[in-house]
This record gives structure tokens, C-alpha cells and sequence, in this order.
């Protein structure tokens, strides 16, 4: 089938669009015949074959293949698939609040390849990918991203299966990256399938009440947005300590439980309903820092002078970033902790500071807390990382004034620690119980 001749087949459908992601048998071009097999598709053969696109869908910026591998491969990102039909790009793309609204969301979680966490670049290489099939895309880091693809599978003539297979394929081949894919009608139930996916496979979760009444019903109700500890504590005395319970609750007992709001949201998302839409925006600037220890550990104490290593060493990165004004510092607003264990699990935890800081002291102690609330017991911990999120220029961060002069000391010590190594380097002056 040569592409200059068409696709049209019976009642003008093209081929494409009844074989999704898949390219047809043989299909010819100036570079050769691209394989048939989608994965040759999704590791970029159109982009470097120069595959001349065929009867198609008109954009502002040219014509777009419909069949969705061709999109996948780079067309959309090219020729500009945000101007495809139905496909918002505000600041807020609904999503389809309740079961059966015909909304399609994917959460992605993401991991290198070989184990571990996901670095800054590949992070944002994924994006970037997400954001060459639909506009929105909604980065949450360190290793997660939501993309509501509802408008993308009409565009591409495929179903989120399918599409999740080529999203993964095309992230490991181009980036590195292993993704675990959950598909579901809104963002909530998306990221409780992501959770509960198999590593680098997809879990699709049905449109259909009784389908998502299932796949709820037995989890705690934690796994609830908005339910805290305080508030599962108080449903549980209540008896109400599952999701399906919370469901068949009287919605006048948990409003009288919770409160009118909290319990009237509390009970929407035990039925599967979110009203969060998808909130297109690129990933907060971010830095990291990764230990990885020569064998599998046990001890803690090696644990927690690894974080202390960590925190010391983003402290004296955010306090020495120049930022894009020309200033020089950065605070951050978020610490997150990832632990990667022997069985290659991956724990991650997050805190948001009551200020923004660079202060490693400060850095210091949140880490221990979240090294602590991880409840670790005899675990072989193969590598710990840091991650500083929400940066902002240190001169805009208003810090409260301590009258302990202990705390005042150690600013004045990081100060000059600083001017040392950034003129003879990061490792000419060390803490004493590191340098040990």
C-alpha cells in the first residue's frame, strides 16, 4: 500500500483509524518499508524515515496522520495536534467528574530502567512526550504525571489501551524510562489504578459503576483523597473503615460525621466520582540528590548519615543556584525522600516545610522525619535520594527571625562553608561525622 495512493478502505474510513497504533502491512516510503510492529513505529521510525503522511487530518500547521502511531512517532508533536478537534488547552481541562461521564484520564508512574528513581531530564523528556499527544498534561513529581487523553483518542482512532502500550514503549526507547500506566474516567481512580498496576504494565479501569464499585469496595479508606488520618480514625470508630462501607453510608450520617462538605465529597469519591480536573502545567523546577550504597544495607545509622550527606549537599546547591534574574540562592518549599530497596520497591515520601528554606539544618531534620514515618524495620536499602521542589529565589522568601543564637551560628558557619568550597571545591571542608 504506497502512501501517495491513500488509505481509504470501504466507506472512506482510513486504515488507520481501525488499526489504532499499528502501522498497516508493509507500508511503503522514501526511507524504505517501516515494520509493521508497532514498538519500530514507537521508537521513532517515522520521525527518522521521513514517512510521507497520507490522506489525513488538517491542522493549522499542516496534516496530521490519523492513525495514532504515526501520531505517537512525533506527527502530532509537529504539526501541532493541540489544534485537533475538542482538545482544550486553558488552564483546566475537564476531565469527567463521575463514573460513565465518558472521561479518559492517565496516570503515569515512572522509574529508570534499571531501578531507582527517575532523573530530572527523562522526567521531563516524558512530558514532553505526553505533551506530543494531548495538551493536557499535569506533572506531579517527582515521578507521576496525569494526562487526560479523552479528546486524543477520538483524534488518534484508538482505545487508552492501546495508547498506554505505545506511551510506554516510546518512553523506554526514546528516554530510558519504565512507566506504570492507570487508565480511568477521572484523575482519583487513575492514580488508585497506577497504584495498583503491575510494574511496567497498564490497569484499566472500566467506565462503569459497578465495575469501579468492585475495585474499590475492600480498600481502606485512606485510600480516599481527603481522608487523613483524623478523619479515618473517625470513620473507622463509626465502623465505617472500607470504601464500600463509606459508599452504603446514609449521606445525612457521614455529613453529620464529617461535616456538610467533607462528608458530602468523602462519599462522591467512594462512588468514584472526582471533580479535580486535569491542570495542564510543566513540572516545578526541582533539584535532587541520590546516594546509593555499595551493597544492600541494613544498618540505620549508615541510613541516616547518608541523608545527612544529602541534605548537606542540597543545601549548598540551593544556596549557590544562580537563578534566571542573575540572583544567587534558591529556597524550597517541598522535600521529598525515595528509598529504593533491595526488592527493588520504591518508597517515596513527601512534606511540604512551614517555610521555605535552604537552611541544611532544617533540610536535615525533615529528612530524618521522613526516614522515620517510612517505619523501616531491618530493611536492605539499595540507594536513598532527596528531592527539593518548589523553588523560588531566596531574596523573595520571607523567613521568621530566631532568637537562638545555636541557629543563627550555623547560618553564619553554612556562609563561609560555602565561600570555601566554591573556591577550592565541594569537597575541601566537610562535616566531622562525614569526613569520619
Amino acid at each position: 500500500m504506497n502512501t501517495a495512493a491513500g488509505t481509504a478502505a470501504g466507506a472512506g474510513a482510513p486504515a488507520g483509524r481501525a488499526a489504532g497504533p499499528g502501522p498497516g502491512p508493509g507500508v511503503a516510503s522514501g526511507a524504505g518499508t517501516v515494520p509493521e510492529t508497532g514498538w519500530a513505529a514507537a521508537a521513532g521510525w517515522a520521525s527518522r524515515g521521513g514517512v510521507a503522511p497520507g490522506p489525513g487530518v488538517a491542522s493549522g500547521a499542516g496534516t496530521v496522520p490519523e492513525a495514532g502511531w504515526a501520531a505517537a512517532a512525533g506527527w502530532a508533536s509537529r504539526a501541532g495536534a493541540a489544534s485537533s478537534p475538542g482538545v482544550a488547552s486553558g488552564a483546566g481541562v475537564a476531565s469527567g467528574a463521575g463514573v460513565g461521564s465518558g472521561g479518559v484520564v492517565v496516570c503515569l508512574r515512572m522509574g529508570a530502567a534499571g531501578g531507582g528513581p527517575v532523573g530530572g531530564p527523562e522526567y521531563a523528556g516524558v512530558l514532553a512526550l505526553l505533551g506530543g499527544i494531548t495538551p493536557a498534561v499535569q506533572a506531579l513529581p517527582p515521578d507521576g504525571a496525569l494526562a487526560d487523553v479523552r479528546a486524543a483518542l477520538r483524534y488518534f482512532g484508538c482505545d487508552a489501551d492501546r495508547l498506554a502500550a505505545v506511551i510506554r514503549v516510546r518512553a523506554l526507547a526514546l528516554h530510558g524510562v519504565d512507566c506504570t500506566v492507570g487508565v480511568a474516567g477521572n484523575p482519583m481512580l487513575a492514580r488508585a489504578a497506577a497504584r495498583e498496576a503491575p510494574p511496567g504494565g497498564t490497569l484499566v479501569i472500566p467506565d462503569d459503576p459497578a465495575a469501579v464499585r468492585a475495585f474499590l469496595a475492600r480498600k481502606p479508606v485512606t485510600a480516599l483523597d481527603g481522608v487523613g488520618p483524623k478523619a479515618a480514625r473517625t470513620l473507622c470508630s463509626y465502623g465505617l473503615d472500607s470504601v464500600g462501607r463509606v459508599a452504603a453510608a446514609p449521606p445525612a450520617a457521614l455529613r453529620r460525621i464529617l461535616g456538610a462538605r467533607l462528608g458530602r465529597e468523602v462519599q462522591e469519591r467512594a462512588l468514584g466520582i472526582d471533580r479535580t480536573p486535569v491542570r495542564p502545567g510543566a513540572a516545578a523546577h526541582a533539584l535532587a540528590a541520590e546516594r546509593a550504597f555499595d551493597r544492600d544495607e541494613l544498618d540505620p545509622a549508615r541510613h541516616r548519615r547518608a541523608l545527612l550527606s544529602l541534605a548537606d549537599e542540597l543545601g549548598t546547591k540551593l544556596r549557590t543556584l544562580r537563578t534566571q534574574e542573575g540572583g544567587r540562592g534558591q529556597v524550597c518549599r517541598t522535600l521529598s525522600l525515595t528509598v529504593r530497596c533491595a526488592d527493588r520497591t520504591t518508597l517515596t515520601r513527601t512534606r511540604t516545610l512551614t517555610e521555605p528554606t535552604a537552611h541544611s539544618a532544617t533540610l536535615t531534620a525533615t529528612a530524618y522525619a521522613l526516614y522515620e514515618g517510612l517505619g523501616l524495620q531491618r530493611a536492605r536499602v539499595r540507594a536513598l535520594s532527596l528531592r527539593a521542589e518548589g523553588l523560588t529565589p531566596a531574596e523573595r522568601a520571607a523567613r521568621q527571625l530566631s532568637l537562638d543564637p545555636e541557629d543563627e551560628k550555623a547560618r553564619r558557619l553554612e556562609a563561609v562553608t560555602d565561600r570555601v568550597r566554591a573556591r577550592f571545591g565541594p569537597h575541601a571542608i566537610a562535616r566531622g561525622t562525614l569526613a569520619a
